[in-house]
C-alpha cells in the first residue's frame, strides 16, 4: 500500500509524533493507522523506559485556579535541560496535570507515596466490610488485597484515569511527552488548596 502525504498527517496530528517517525510507523504497519499509533505510542515507552534513570534538574512550576479562586493546584514537573522546560507542549503538560490534580485530587504521585497508614485504614474498612457480609477471616483478607490494588489505583496519580481522556492514564501521557521530547520528564511534587478544606 502506497503512504501518502495525508496518511502520514493524519498519524501526526493524533500522535504529536515526528513526521518521519509517522511514515515509518505506517510502512512498518503496512498503512493501518490504529497499529501505526500503536507502535509510536509502544517506542514512546520504549522511549520512556530508557530515559527513566536520567536526573530531572530543570522543569517548571505550573498552577491551575479553578473558577471562583476556591481551589488551587500548583505542581511542579522536573525534566533535563532548559530547553525543554521553555517548550509549550512541556508547559501545556504541566498545566493540564495541575487541572487534573484539581479534578480529581490524588493522594500521592505513585502508589509507593501513598501513605501507609491511609492504606491500613482501607485496609481495616474493607475486612470488615467481608467480615459484616458474612466471609469468613481468610476469604475476607484475600478480599481485601483486589479491593486494595483497585484502591492505590484511584489514589496515585500516575494510575489515574486522565479527567480529559479516560483511555489513559497519567503515566500513559506522561510517557507520550518523554517519548516526544526526548529526554526523562517526571512528576516531582503537587499540592492543592481548596478553600475551607483542611
Amino acid at each position: 500500500m502506497e503512504i501518502t502525504a495525508k496518511m502520514v498527517k493524519d498519524l501526526r496530528d493524533k500522535t504529536q509524533a515526528g513526521m518521519m517517525d509517522c511514515k515509518k510507523a505506517l510502512n512498518e504497519t503496512k498503512g493501518d493507522m490504529e497499529k501505526a499509533v500503536d507502535l509510536l505510542r509502544q517506542k514512546g515507552l520504549a522511549v520512556a523506559a530508557k530515559r527513566a534513570g536520567r536526573a530531572t534538574s530543570e522543569g517548571c512550576i505550573e498552577t491551575y485556579i479553578h473558577a471562583g479562586g476556591n481551589l488551587g493546584v500548583m505542581v511542579e514537573l522536573g525534566c533535563e535541560t532548559d530547553f525543554v522546560a521553555k517548550n509549550e507542549d512541556f508547559r501545556a503538560f504541566a498545566k493540564d496535570i495541575a487541572m487534573h490534580i484539581a479534578a480529581v485530587n490524588p493522594a500521592a504521585i505513585s502508589r509507593e507515596d501513598v501513605p501507609a497508614e491511609m492504606v491500613e485504614r482501607e485496609k481495616a474498612i474493607f475486612i470488615q466490610q467481608a467480615i459484616d457480609s458474612g466471609k469468613p477471616q481468610n476469604i475476607a483478607e484475600k478480599m481485601v488485597t483486589g479491593k486494595i490494588e483497585k484502591f492505590l489505583a484511584e489514589v496515585a496519580l500516575l494510575e489515574q484515569k486522565y479527567v480529559k481522556n479516560p483511555d489513559l492514564t497519567v503515566q500513559d501521557l506522561l510517557n507520550e511527552l518523554v517519548g516526544k521530547m526526548g529526554e526523562n520528564i517526571s512528576i516531582k511534587r503537587f499540592a492543592r488548596f481548596q478553600v475551607g478544606v483542611e
